[in-house]
């Protein structure tokens, strides 16, 4: 059994959970199959530093929600041919239509934090097998 497996968890800290780092930022992924075992959401708390984001991409028949928790940034979708670019900032939520391709980029002085969630499993898993990405184990080891 894999020994980061914690799957079932119900209440879950970001203490609980691996980071995965990234030369723009950070997940915490709360819930996906390996913390709480769902198969059929993902939600994570990202840190955007200054400066950086996440550039253009998308996720393939799956829908997406952005809450911004702290900060500020450009978000960009694109959709029915066009492109929507908005400023965004603590409060704001983004709905992404499946297949819609987009970026958040942090344009403030402070680390942008947002909560976000996938309808389905599958993109945490993804990334952490790029090659940029690091993992550093969960704080509380319980």
């Amino acid at each position: 059994m894999d020994k980061n497996k914690i799957k079932g968890k119900r209440y879950v800290c970001a203490d609980d959970v691996e980071t995965q780092v990234f030369p723009w930022g950070r997940l915490a992924w709360l819930s996906e199959p390996r913390v709480t075992g769902t198969d059929n959401m993902t939600a994570g708390v990202v840190t955007l530093e200054p400066g950086k984001g996440h550039d253009r991409h998308n996720h393939p028949g799956c829908e997406e929600l952005l809450f911004v928790i702290e900060g500020e940034g450009d978000q960009t979708v694109e959709v029915g041919g066009g492109i929507e670019k908005r400023r965004i900032k603590k409060g704001d939520l983004v709905h992404i239509p499946s297949d819609a391709f987009h970026s958040t980029i942090n344009t403030g002085t402070i680390p942008m934090v947002i909560f976000a969630v996938y309808q389905f499993s599958g993109p945490e898993a993804f990334l952490r097998t790029l090659p940029e990405c690091k993992i550093e184990p969960a704080k509380n080891k319980s």
